[in-house]
């Protein structure tokens, strides 16, 4: 690691120490619960969240929440699912990889500008972190997207711990793996109730669009990495 690069940010330029990312729709450029609703073209999008998803801003026992949780499987989700589906008048696009029961029809691509952001902040000294909600069956399809035992120093997958985003309880676990304050951490995530839920903890929370961009300002401003170097 090149230390002239490391010590080239003043602590007092920076307002953070960490910064914890997470996955779908940020690490990735895929993954939104908007992938999902395509599936559904010809329906109300939020008549496909709610039965597809539940209310995602909150923590409830719809399927998809215990899913994420880790009390069921992929396999008993889609059970759970299918007399949702059918009670809702649901009529999705024919997907092969769904009908084999494959858990998504695509494969992660990595947002370069976000992990472009990582590797700086990496280099700079900051601690990094991901909080996923996520599940089991697909740790093997998002694994191998990087090196991520190597680049962060904590991942908190939500099927691992038995809580999910909106709860603040996962994102308390977060910051205490990290070792860190929340008033010294910055959050990335691409739903906005999972953002509120972060501020709410006192956390630096930043809404991902579509487009990284402003995202990714607003972390180099708060981290500092945008002032002169010496």
């Amino acid at each position: 690691m090149n230390t002239d690069h490391d010590s080239s940010l003043r602590p007092e330029s920076r307002s953070i120490d960490a910064v914890i990312f997470d996955f779908g729709g940020v690490l990735a450029s895929n993954g939104r619960p908007s992938d999902v609703v395509r599936r559904f073209p010809h329906d109300p999008v939020d008549v496909v969240m709610r039965v597809m998803m539940g209310h995602y801003g909150e923590d409830t026992n719809h399927p998809w929440h215990r899913l994420e949780r880790g009390e069921i499987t992929m396999s008993e989700y889609r059970t759970a699912l299918a007399p949702l589906v059918i009670e809702a008048g649901l009529t999705p696009v024919a997907s092969p990889s769904f009908e084999s029961g494959q858990a998504i029809p695509f494969d992660f691509i990595a947002n370069e500008p976000v992990i472009a952001l990582v590797h700086e902040l990496r280099a700079a000294g900051f601690r990094l972190g991901v909080l996923t909600n996520n599940v089991r069956e697909l740790r093997e399809r998002w694994w191998p997207m990087m090196d991520f035992a190597s680049v962060f120093h904590d991942i908190v997958d939500s099927h691992e711990v038995g809580m999910r985003k909106p709860n603040p309880a996962i994102y308390r676990l977060a910051l205490a793996r990290l070792g860190v304050e929340a008033h010294r951490t910055a959050f990335l995530d691409d739903a906005q109730s999972n953002v509120s839920a972060a501020i709410d903890v006192g956390i630096h929370a930043v809404l991902v669009e579509e487009d990284p961009t402003s995202a990714v300002a607003t972390i180099r401003r708060l981290s500092g990495l945008d002032c002169g170097r010496a």
